[in-house]
């Protein structure tokens, strides 16, 4: 994959039109986190410098061809002193591919505060890398190759404690290798577009050995603290449920401190392969 960086650094057609890259891959269709962060940050660049994103809420519409750049159209839906909201669409060849509202804040305003803590895990630096890992498996050695910008970890699921009552428990630590800018909406941006890794595979994790066809439909996220991507950050994963060809998963992204900077709930497809 491209560079992050060069991923998020979009050009600017008019007003609130903008192209985002494609990077050479070997996936069949566009990665999803891919679109979703360059919708993110076409949204961005339209709102003032002060505001912050806390909440995105996205569709995928249609698998976008990976050879392919992707234009996003934003519509200014409305500003305000506090918030603005953004909607962005991810047109490919005429059609959307992804639908996209953002809401942004205005940070410094007082109200209650509580989190959830961090749950118990390895620390990352015990965990083996793909690379290292002389029994990765076909799926982690394929993260590393496609993302070999990021380090990805899944912590082994025997050594992951289990939420009582729920089907599904997976943890993976992640990080960019590289240093980034010290600009927190570039961290955001490529919190997005990780997002939507390892997510929805976390759902397999109560059906070892089960081949299913994957896609993501829907993803919605929230920003909770500041946090940079270059550091290590926990994704602490559930799937509460699977049916009718869908898949229900959630994710609390911690930052190594145990700081809870952002919440993501994704649905996807997971039929059965012909």
């Amino acid at each position: 994959m491209a560079d992050i960086e060069a991923l998020l650094s979009l050009e600017q057609i008019d007003r609130d039109i903008f192209r985002g890259i494609h990077a050479p891959s070997i996936l069949v269709r566009t990665f999803g986190g891919q679109v979703a962060g360059q919708a993110l940050r076409s949204a961005i660049e339209t709102v003032p410098d002060e505001m912050q994103v806390h909440s995105l809420h996205g569709y995928f519409l249609r698998p976008g061809n990976p050879d392919a750049d992707t234009v996003f159209l934003v519509d200014r839906i409305r500003d305000g002193r506090s918030f603005c909201t953004r909607r962005v669409n991810g047109v490919q060849n005429g059609e959307a591919i992804f639908s996209m509202s953002a809401s942004f804040q205005l940070p410094g305003q007082d109200g209650i505060e509580h989190a959830d803590e961090m749950p118990p895990t390895r620390d990352p630096e015990s965990v083996l890398s793909p690379r290292e890992d002389p029994n990765a498996t076909r799926e982690s050695l394929g993260l590393f190759a496609e993302w070999s910008d990021w380090d990805i970890r899944i912590v082994p699921q025997e050594e992951t404690t289990p939420y009582t009552g729920r089907a599904v428990h997976q943890q993976v630590w992640f990080r960019h290798i590289k240093r980034l800018p010290d600009d927190q909406n570039v961290h955001t941006s490529a919190l997005a577009y990780m997002s939507d890794m390892t997510l929805l595979g976390s759902a397999r994790v109560a059906h070892p050995g089960v081949d299913t066809q994957v896609a993501s439909l829907d993803h919605a996220m929230w920003f909770l603290r500041p946090f940079r991507a270059d550091e290590w950050l926990l994704y602490d994963q559930t799937s509460p449920s699977a049916g009718g060809g869908r898949a229900l998963t959630a994710g609390r992204i911690f930052a190594q401190d145990g700081a809870l900077v952002a919440v993501v709930i994704q649905e996807g497809l997971h039929r059965f392969r012909q």
